[in-house]
């Protein structure tokens, strides 16, 4: 499911099956479903039958290419399913049929996966296929999920935390585990990502309803106006004394309506709708709807969790700040040898920090010269114990919170100096954690960890700034750590000490102002909050309640990629406006390639001469016939050159509402009033010179 395993949109692979679709798809079953193409659908029937009655060389033409204008609709469709599908089959090889080992009251029974239900307990130990979506309820175990992700770096999976869940069709390459069933047979969440990338479950989200509707409008309007012409020209050439001046026929009439529908966005709806989801498939994020999509497009809140998203998620030593008649290398080195049994990437932070700055080569430190102290929540702090010979402590050497260092200290009568408290305070309003260095009833002095604020974060906030999307920064930080990383990052606002019902809360209040929501997650208790948001992205390695809240999941697990779901959102609103303004700008050269065609010859004076509606052929088209087929033909080619458009998506770039509109009305506007003119022309050209008008 990595993006590199995408294809072009003009690999072979993806082109040949979509045009095999493009026939299927003329079942009316499947046309009726797009109203602006069934009217399309339909006057090609009724063209064709009045060509096999009337045959000649302009009918022919016409019906091939009112034919050709429902098939490349229909292949923008089919190419767009096609990417989803190539996406599928490489989930669907990750989708095996497997054994499990279950287990039944203490015991290993070996059945297929197929026989699991919700609530069995498996066991997988190394080379295992994991045989359904579960959590793991014993055990540790790193697993390939390589199959889903893309990713060849193995996961770790354990019991009792927030990287509990397990998918089907992933492999077990170490340890032993036991994992709890969570979803049946047919329903777990390959089946679910298999299902949504084919788009057989895609459903039309509501602004792609709104504007079904305001083009269906447009149909029946125009089919209107269509319907009423012969009157119109009936009564002119009765006024005029020119019987049949007007070329009112059937197949003409037919050609006229189907040029001024809105054929090019209509034929290009339901691709840009599926490449949205396509879009995010190929950046591992799978959306349980198109609604989710669109709203992504739409939102005007972020929430975004401080660690892993907006600073690098470890603290990292930065600074050694000493007590008074303390060198500051005195301090490194004491902070060292406290850290040399902390595997955390705090804790390797410090040693390295000790080397970079003083050159202070690592220790080994090992029984019986050492004892080692753990973190524990209790004492909050760690350390180590120098012995001697005799295995009597003879030096004694702590790191951890001030607090729980100045109780130590002074409980042996040493003194906690002004100075580290002050320290202290400053590295806490700085954004900073604080850890206080002893050694025996001497404190040292202080560490400076720092959470580090991820590059460019800041840019992109700035940018979501611009588009109207207001950031905020979640953290169990305290208000003086959280306010200064949120300054640094440059959000517009933060939530310090953040409770699950807090978030929540939260969410409810932006929603209740009338606001669109969007915000990450991956834990049990993020459950509740996804479940409200209007976007929801759950990390893939969350737990299983998580991953169900949600209305996306990240198969990366990085939660920065919310920021490129909104992007993503953006793009596809923009292209569907974009497409839309091009598609009713077209009609306008239309009107003049075929109007002045059909009325050029009312009220000639005489036989050899055209008349006054003549002066609306600007572009000087070679004769009636030629100027209705070039218009039908530039109408079936500009859906076909539009589809790498509707399936890439336009350009996106973080501007304002009005700036977009703007840039639709200049671009795509004045562009659709312009390019066919120029289409029109150009065809016209080349029929007059093959003589096929």
């Amino acid at each position: 499911m990595s993006s590199k395993t995408t294809s072009s949109i003009f690999d072979a692979s993806l082109l040949l099956p979509a045009v095999e679709e493009s026939f299927r798809k003329l079942d009316p079953r499947v046309q009726w479903k797009n109203p602006v193409m069934f009217v399309v659908f339909l006057g090609s029937i009724i063209t064709t039958v009045i060509t096999v009655l009337h045959f000649s060389g302009f009918l022919l033409q016409l019906t091939l290419w009112l034919w050709f204008t429902v098939l490349f609709a229909n292949f923008a469709e089919a190419l767009a399913e096609g990417r989803g599908k190539a996406q599928a089959a490489s989930l669907r090889a990750a989708r095996t049929q497997t054994f499990a080992r279950r287990l039944n009251e203490g015991h290993e029974e070996k059945i297929p996966a197929t026989e699991l239900k919700v609530d069995d307990l498996v066991v997988c130990e190394t080379g295992d296929v994991i045989p359904g979506d579960g959590e793991v309820v014993e055990g540790i175990s790193s697993v390939d999920e390589s199959a889903i992700t893309g990713e060849s770096a193995p996961v770790i999976r354990e019991s009792g935390g927030d990287r509990s869940a397990v998918t089907g069709g992933t492999r077990v390459i170490s340890d032993r585990i036991v994992i709890r069933i969570t979803s049946e047979q047919g329903n777990t969440f390959i089946d679910r990502m298999i299902s949504m990338v084919e788009g057989a479950r895609r459903q039309k989200t509501p602004n792609e309803i709104a504007l079904g509707i305001l083009l269906v409008s447009l149909t029946v309007l125009f089919l209107l106006a269509v319907a009423t012409l012969p009157s119109f020209a009936h009564y002119s050439e009765t006024a005029a004394g020119q019987h049949h001046a007007v070329d009112v026929s059937l197949p003409v009439l037919i050609a006229l309506l189907v040029c001024l529908i809105p054929t090019t966005i209509g034929g290009l709806l339901s691709a840009i709708g599926i490449s949205g989801i396509d879009r995010l498939v190929r950046r591992n994020v799978l959306a349980t709807s198109g609604r989710a999509v669109e709203a992504a497009g739409d939102i005007d809140v972020l929430l975004l969790d401080k660690t892993g998203t907006i600073t690098l998620g470890n603290r990292m030593a930065s600074d050694f700040v000493p007590a008074p008649n303390i060198t500051t290398e005195q301090l490194a080195s004491a902070a060292q040898l406290a850290s040399l049994a902390d595997e955390t990437p705090e804790g390797r932070s410090i040693v390295v920090l000790a080397k970079e700055k003083f050159g202070i080569r690592v220790r080994e430190l090992t029984h019986p010269q050492a004892r080692f102290v753990p973190f524990t929540a209790q004492t909050r702090m760690s350390g180590v114990d120098i012995l001697n010979d005799a295995g009597n402590t003879i030096n004694s050497i702590r790191k951890g919170a001030a607090e729980s260092i100045r109780n130590l200290v002074e409980s042996q009568g040493g003194i906690y100096h002004v100075e580290i408290s002050a320290a202290v305070d400053a590295i806490s309003r700085a954004g900073g954690t604080p850890l206080v260095v002893a050694e025996g009833r001497e404190v040292m002095g202080v560490i400076h960890l720092k959470d580090v604020v991820k590059h460019g974060i800041k840019e992109r906030f700035a940018q979501l700034r611009q588009m109207g999307i207001r950031t905020v920064m979640i953290t169990g930080d305290n208000p003086l750590t959280a306010a200064a990383i949120a300054a640094e990052a440059g959000v517009d606002d933060f939530m310090a000490q953040a409770t699950p019902e807090q978030k929540l809360q939260r969410i409810r209040q932006e929603q209740a102002e009338g606001k669109l929501v969007a915000m990450t997650g991956d834990g049990t208790n993020d459950a509740p909050a996804l479940a409200q948001a209007d976007v929801g992205v759950a990390m893939n390695t969350g737990t299983q309640a998580a991953r169900e809240a949600g209305n996306m999941v990240d198969l990366d697990s990085n939660p920065t990629k919310l920021i490129e779901i909104v992007e993503i959102g953006k793009q596809l609103l923009m292209t569907r406006g974009a497409l839309t303004t091009f598609s009713i700008a077209n009609d306008v050269a239309k009107y003049f390639a075929i109007l002045p065609a059909m009325f050029g010859l009312l009220y000639a004076v005489s036989e050899s001469t055209r008349g006054p509606l003549e002066a609306l052929n600007v572009m000087h088209l070679h004769s009636p016939s030629s100027a209705i087929l070039s218009a039908v033909i530039f109408n079936a080619l500009i859906i076909i050159a539009l589809v790498p458009l509707a399936l890439k998506g336009i350009r996106y770039r973080p501007l304002g509402a009005a700036q977009v509109l703007t840039n639709n009305v200049l671009i795509y506007g004045v562009g659709g009033i312009v390019a066919p003119f120029a289409g029109i022309k150009l065809i016209d050209l080349a029929l007059v010179a093959m003589h096929l008008a």
